[in-house]
């Protein structure tokens, strides 16, 4: 089984490259992030025909999740992180699928910080780990996937000084995201790829994808009982290099 993540930064503007991406990928599960539309305008019928089902939560002109699922319709259990009632951002989604439950998150960034929007970002990421211990309780098999927000270490980052004031460096959100990992979620990508250099976002701005000067912000982690299963992993960065493309690529891992 292949599952793949992939900030898609607004569905309907990127769908012929969406598309193409799932010919050629032919992933069984896609989460996507960013959608950036409105629910009623989510290209189901389009998805539909290139042989998935969708569930999505989305909103006009920001954030927005998906799940996608081979030749199936996942089976939405839920369609806000909990903790917070007042909190309305289209963020994360939660299905069943294949014998799984597959979660699309895209946590908030958290620029400028210090400040407001950092603090938002912090307490969705608690909120998230406390979420990821009640499913872990539940033993079921559980991928947390999507756009993290934070490059988790500093071979997450092309070797510079320039990111150093950006949230998605800060010493907060690494520990947290080491918190999880700690708790018994694999990181995917990671654990495939050992000490080596992979990046799932590039910048528009300075050739930034052209030098490969990349950071890894898309992550998928595994509850233990598919981290034995895994059996490959990897990013499709020539999506990135496309016309008109994402600034992200996806992520991808295989389940054996």
């Amino acid at each position: 089984m292949k599952i793949a993540t992939f900030n898609v930064n607004n569905i309907n503007k990127r769908l012929p490259l969406l598309l193409a991406w799932l010919k050629t990928a032919k992933p069984d599960v896609a989460c996507l992030q960013e959608l950036k539309c409105e629910p009623s305008a989510f290209p189901e019928a389009a998805l539909r025909r290139a042989g998935y089902g969708a569930a999505w939560e989305s909103e006009r002109s920001w954030n927005g999740v998906a799940i996608l699922a081979h030749k199936a319709d996942p089976i939405v259990t839920r369609r806000r992180l909990p903790g917070d009632p007042r909190d309305r951002q289209a963020r994360y989604i939660e299905a069943a699928v294949g014998g799984m439950i597959v979660a699309s998150l895209y946590l908030p960034n958290g620029n400028p910080q210090p400040g407001p929007k950092f603090t938002y970002k912090m307490q969705w990421f608690a909120r998230l780990a406390r979420h990821a211990t009640t499913l872990q309780k539940r033993r079921v098999p559980v991928i947390l996937a999507g756009d993290y927000n934070v490059v988790p270490t500093a071979i997450d980052i092309y070797p510079t000084t320039s990111w150093d004031k950006d949230a998605l460096v800060q010493p907060k959100p690494r520990q947290a995201f080491a918190r999880l990992l700690d708790k018994g979620w694999t990181d995917a990508l990671r654990h495939v790829s050992g000490e080596k250099r992979i990046y799932t976002f590039w910048t528009y701005w300075r050739e930034r994808y052209e030098k490969d000067h990349g950071l890894r912000l898309d992550h998928l982690l595994l509850s233990k009982d598919l981290s034995v299963r895994l059996s490959d992993a990897g990013v499709d960065r020539k999506v990135r290099g496309r016309e008109g493309a994402s600034d992200h690529a996806p992520a991808w891992i295989t389940l054996d």
